[in-house]
């Protein structure tokens, strides 16, 4: 199987290519190397030896190149030079020297690839000594008369690297001649060029001065080389601190921009998903104010930290967009699995202990998040981000401490606003005293502003439910907070209090005679449809309509809803507990509608 795959292998273009030119250079190797050991003087053996070990020390010290990883070899400059001063035949056999050490000592290089540059620098040896002889050439001492000779072979040299590399290239990635070009003038042109050059010198010095002058040209490599490994070093330190943000280590602003920028025009490119979550730390400010900007920053930088570790294994690009706003780039993921993991971070955000975080309405560190995923229609970042931003804002409207995707945010209804926003003000009690109960009456008014559609109801019914859903736990006023706040199992005498909720609710209802009509949905919306319910066990169609709706969506969002330290079900996995209630607990035609419509609004979008 494994001898299979690799005659596969071997039948790819790009591989069956440079296996060609592998056996091509040792071909080429073998007709014009001089491999006669005899054929050379001691002062000629003293020369290929000084020059081999020139070659495997400037093979060591190379130069650094951006992007970090790349760098240049020195190494050319010596096979030009024994080229120049003694002929084709000694250049090579420096070569077959060198890359026999080398292969040597750098034995986790793959033997192929040893056997690849091989051939590469056999090729470009014959290439500039064949120039330089037809142009006129001799061997030997430099002559400023064979100046011409030297320049076109030196171009030769490069031209053969560029088409050997080029072809390749064309070969695997199927691009087009004038980008590979272009690569190659931006990237290491100069460098290249400069090491040729110092071919001209470094005959120049041998001429005059044998060894001596090989010694001195491999001291000035080596020390340029390693000037140059410090200035390299620096500039990355300088870019790194640009980018980065200091109090979180996360990217930074700017940084993130660019990125962006890359990462949409990847997708576009390669028609792959693309998404962004921003990230608003909920309630930061308070904290900053409760325990001074100094332990302000040791939140921040805490949150960087733990958001970085999470995003690294994945390959996301993490950057703090600005005071206690994050953003995410999620290359390769659609809306759905980027709020998958981003839903999962809060969870783990929500579960980290951090100290002073008690005084957050959530008791937990917890942060609201909006994603958008890149839709063809978005011709620039800022479109992105703006559209991830009005997620977050809705997912702030309606308590915090959730994850939207930018459109899933229910619309409010105009004609409901102004009783919505008096409602509003008298759930806001709850921030103080239960801020579970605040942000699940949103969620679960949310649900039935999209199933008052669903149900199709008139403008009368859409505004009983609307509005009954927000405010069917009013009556939870009147719990005491350490019963509301208990996080152990409730007593029986507890529980009997609780019950009474809906009870006290009536009764608050009843005080503003402009909500009157709601009272029936905050009194019955704990009825079950199998008459086993509270506060009076009515059964079936005895329970309004409406209520029994609020029923369902309220037992959803309560199986549903994460609190700090406790689990809880799957959006999937509640849908299937209402499917198994439907009849009992639930009326089994309004279920149905339910679980329809979560099953479509979760599915993914085409």
């Amino acid at each position: 199987m494994r001898l299979t795959q690799k005659l596969a292998g071997f039948r790819q273009p790009g591989n069956l290519y440079l296996l060609l030119k592998s056996f091509a250079g040792m071909l080429l190797f073998a007709a014009t190397g001089n491999l006669s050991i005899n054929s050379y003087s001691m002062t000629q053996w003293v020369i290929i030896y000084s020059m081999v070990g020139a070659v495997l020390l400037l093979s060591h010290f190379i130069f650094a190149l951006s992007p970090e990883g790349n760098g240049q070899s020195m190494d050319s400059s010596v096979y030009l030079a024994a080229l120049f001063l003694y002929g084709g035949g000694v250049a090579l056999f420096v070569l077959l020297l060198s890359s026999v050490v080398f292969m040597i000592y750098a034995r986790n290089t793959k033997w192929w690839k040893h056997i690849l540059n091989f051939s590469m620098y056999t090729f470009m040896i014959n290439g500039a000594g064949l120039t330089f002889h037809l142009l006129g050439g001799e061997t030997g001492p430099f002559n400023i008369n064979y100046m011409y000779a030297y320049l076109v072979a030196l171009a030769a040299y490069f031209t053969l690297n560029v088409i050997l590399f080029g072809c390749y290239y064309l070969i695997l990635y199927k691009g087009s001649v004038f980008k590979f070009l272009k690569n190659i003038m931006r990237d290491i042109l100069f460098a290249y060029l400069s090491t040729l050059l110092l071919s001209v010198v470094l005959v120049i010095l041998m001429a005059q001065n044998g060894s001596l002058g090989l010694f001195l040209f491999l001291a000035i490599g080596i020390l340029l080389s390693h000037a140059f490994q410090q200035l390299f070093k620096m500039y990355n330190s300088v870019s790194e601190k640009a980018n980065t943000d200091q109090r979180t280590g996360l990217y930074s602003h700017s940084c993130f921009e660019e990125k962006l920028d890359e990462a949409i025009k990847v997708a576009k490119k390669q028609e792959s998903p693309l998404s962004l979550a921003m990230i608003d730390l909920d309630d930061f400010k308070k904290y900053n104010d409760t325990f001074g900007h100094l332990q302000g920053d040791r939140l921040l930088g805490f949150f960087g930290e733990l958001v970085k570790s999470e995003c690294e294994s994945k390959n996301f690009i993490a950057a703090r967009f600005g005071g206690e706003e994050f953003a995410i780039i999620m290359p390769g993921f659609t809306q759905e699995q980027s709020k998958a993991f981003i839903d999962g971070l809060r969870k783990k955000i929500n579960d980290s202990p951090f100290d002073g975080v008690e005084i957050f309405p959530h008791g937990c560190l917890s942060y609201s998040a909006g994603i958008i995923e890149l839709r063809k229609e978005m011709h620039d970042k800022s479109q992105l981000i703006d559209w991830a931003d009005r997620a977050v804002y809705a997912a702030k409207s309606k308590g915090k401490n959730m994850v939207l995707i930018y459109g899933e945010e229910s619309r409010l209804p105009q004609r409901l606003e102004d009783d919505i926003k008096e409602l509003e003000q008298q759930l806001k009690i709850f921030l103080s005293k239960d801020v579970y109960t605040f942000k699940h009456s949103k969620r679960v008014y949310s649900y039935a502003v999209d199933m008052a559609d669903v149900l199709k109801l008139n403008d009368a019914n859409r505004r009983l439910l609307v509005l009954g859903a927000l405010i069917h736990d009013i009556g939870k006023l009147e719990i005491p907070r350490d019963i509301l706040n208990k996080k152990s199992k409730l007593t029986s005498e507890e529980w009997e209090i609780v019950k009474k909720h809906v009870l006290w609710g009536k009764e608050i209802v009843l005080v503003n005679g402009k909500y009157k009509d709601l009272v029936p949905l905050v009194e019955l919306h704990h009825e079950r449809y199998d008459g086993k319910g509270y506060p009076y066990g009515y059964k079936g169609e005895e329970i309004p309509l409406l209520a029994r709706m609020l029923c369902i969506i309220d037992s959803f969002d309560a199986m549903t809803t994460e609190r700090p330290y406790q689990a809880t079900k799957s959006f999937a996995d509640a849908l299937q507990e209402i499917r198994n209630c439907a009849g009992s607990q639930f009326d089994p035609e309004l279920a149905a509608q339910f679980i329809r419509y979560m099953e479509n609004k979760m599915a993914p979008t085409g």
